[in-house]
């Protein structure tokens, strides 16, 4: 675990690290909460952003070697594509080779169908993890986190698609169908 740690230093700014850290951090005490396994919340958690250093085209041309389906808003907007590309470094660079970590990776942005409990552990861990500061209802989202993913699933799933209305951003088509079956 310390060389992964040593690595993703090295790779990430400061700024990122301190976040993966604290998601790092926000997994395993999700993971007590619900009885999971504190090692692969861990190292999800450890592991989620580890393709953010890299550039846009970096993450194109990853996505294209290993035969990702790349959205137009995704070419648009490559940034999109760091956790389906983060789950190929995860197991290419870091050796993960767990399925359901590796998933939780490449899910953590937009969520999927389907989520597993670790799929939903990173991503509420993600948008509630202690340096986060610009989110609304943060403290009520993270009390909520440790007694009712779910509906904190929703409801971060809720705030993140508003706010992408409100500022034009683009919006992933499968966004709507989560929107529908998680809120």
């Amino acid at each position: 675990m310390q060389d992964v740690r040593t690595v993703l230093r090295e790779k990430l700014s400061e700024h990122r690290f301190q976040h993966v850290l604290g998601v790092e951090a926000t997994c395993i005490e999700l993971a007590d909460c619900y009885g999971y396994d504190r090692e692969k919340a861990r190292m999800a958690g450890l592991m989620h952003d580890c393709a953010k250093c890299l550039t846009p085209s970096e993450l194109l041309s990853i996505a294209e070697q290993h035969h990702l389906q790349v959205l137009s808003v995704e070419e648009r907007n490559p940034y999109l594509l760091h956790d389906r590309v983060g789950a190929i470094l995860a197991k290419e660079l870091y050796g993960i080779e767990d399925k359901e970590i590796l998933d939780a990776i490449a899910c953590h942005t937009v969520g999927r169908e389907n989520m597993t409990l670790l799929d939903k552990i990173l991503y509420v861990a993600d948008y509630i993890e202690p340096g986060r500061d610009k989110a609304p209802n943060l403290e009520m989202l993270r009390v909520l986190a440790k007694t009712e993913i779910d509906q904190c699933v929703g409801l971060i799933m809720g705030q993140i698609y508003s706010y992408l209305k409100d500022t034009g951003a683009d919006i992933l088509p499968n966004t709507e169908a989560l929107m529908k079956k998680y809120c």
